[in-house]
């Protein structure tokens, strides 16, 4: 059997090994202030970055919504005028029944009007023919008070989104 004051003096060995190891492992991990600083520095630039890039990808979503509203209107528009007959064409547009060649246009009914749609039908000039030109113009909202001739002469100065040219015969 080995003494009291050798078992006592191993103990002790050991225990000392096992600590400077904890301190070790201790100092080992973690990181320092500086590194810490740095990641944040990094981590907030991809961040700010994603944030842009969403951003901007959430206005083309809603411009291209827009636009594929604005294009929906004009084709409606020239599907309904090809419906009509060649005298109703002419009197293109007839108030009596609810025609308009200028309309404001709410196309989701929340009370808040989204469009102007400016239509122009013209009986066209080839000889021994009943054909019709006819324009499909639709504007962005704040268009709303400009003068309906400024629309036509200069669209794009008012940012058209829809402009549609196309004939009409019967």
């Amino acid at each position: 059997m080995k003494p009291f004051y050798k078992m006592n003096m191993m103990w002790r060995a050991k225990e000392k090994m096992m600590r400077s190891r904890v301190r070790k492992a201790d100092q080992a991990e973690g990181f320092t202030l500086i590194e810490v600083i740095i990641s944040l520095a990094l981590v907030t630039v991809v961040f700010v970055s994603l944030a842009q890039l969403f951003t901007l990808s959430v206005m083309q979503n809603l411009r291209s919504n827009e636009m594929s509203n604005a294009i929906f209107l004009a084709q409606q528009q020239i599907d309904y005028l090809r419906t009509l007959t060649l005298d109703e064409l002419s009197a293109f547009p007839a108030v009596n029944i609810g025609e308009s060649n200028d309309e404001i246009i709410d196309i989701n009914q929340d009370g808040t009007p989204d469009f102007r749609r400016l239509t122009v039908v013209t009986p066209s000039q080839v000889a021994n023919t009943a054909s019709f030109n006819v324009l499909v113009m639709v504007f962005p909202i704040f268009a709303r008070n400009v003068a309906r001739d400024q629309l036509i002469a200069s669209p794009d100065r008012y940012r058209v989104r829809a402009y549609i040219h196309t004939f009409i015969s019967r």
